[in-house]
């Protein structure tokens, strides 16, 4: 049985024109994950994307100005995306618990791809927002791409995550903070587990990272 195909809905203020509307536009997205995840973000341009998409240089500008551009596209489209994998995660679960344990889990837990969306590798943009993403939000003009909303859906998350935070313990404090600590935290624990392994404490567990911030959390929110 062919598997259904989903598209996901990137607010339509962080491109020139809607990648999702052609062929090219996919494959722009596609091979600038493949290149971006092989050589990194410092080194990638769009002549190489044009070149590795076998189109003028020219072609990628009619759909982002600029390079950092693309980044905050892709960025947005993996938050939409976890977002949309929260939401089926947690819907029609009563317990509060049970649905941040899930939310943890996927929050925490390595990506697989998503052979609903063809175009997207998953897996790859995943190890982009690890060791990339960063890029996006420490810049000069991080306040004006913030009040542009380029940001929206990486926010959406932690105010969906923070939000059950808040059911199991209304007097916590410091639910964003602490949504947002597990992910930047679990985004680095993978890096460094991959790159400078004596900064983690990960070994076979495939589970480790999940396991700790589940505990931290629920010791946090418990207290």
């Amino acid at each position: 049985m062919k598997s259904l195909q989903i598209q996901i809905e990137v607010d339509s203020k962080l491109y020139l024109k809607d990648p999702n509307s052609s062929c090219l536009g996919r494959n722009i997205i596609s091979k600038s994950i493949e290149i971006i995840n092989e050589i990194g973000f410092e080194a990638f341009t769009f002549k190489k994307l044009g070149v590795s998409i076998e189109s003028n240089e020219s072609s990628v500008y009619r759909y982002f100005d600029s390079k950092h551009s693309l980044l905050i596209y892709l960025t947005s489209w993996y938050w939409t995306w976890t977002e949309c994998r929260l939401v089926f995660a947690t819907t029609n679960v009563d317990s509060a618990e049970i649905r941040l344990e899930k939310a943890l889990y996927l929050l925490t837990k390595p990506v697989e791809e998503d052979t609903s969306i063809s175009h997207v590798n998953e897996v790859l943009l995943s190890q982009i927002i690890f060791s990339e993403s960063m890029k996006v939000y420490h810049t000069k003009s991080v306040d004006e791409e913030n009040e542009k909303g380029c940001f929206k859906s990486y926010k959406s998350v932690v105010e969906r995550v923070s939000s059950i935070m808040l059911e199991i313990n209304e007097d916590f404090k410091f639910s964003r903070m602490l949504t947002s600590t597990v992910i930047e935290g679990a985004h680095q624990q993978k890096y460094f587990a991959d790159h400078l392994p004596s900064l983690t404490d990960i070994s076979g567990d495939k589970d480790c990272i999940f396991k700790f911030y589940l505990e931290l959390v629920f010791k946090l929110l418990k207290k």
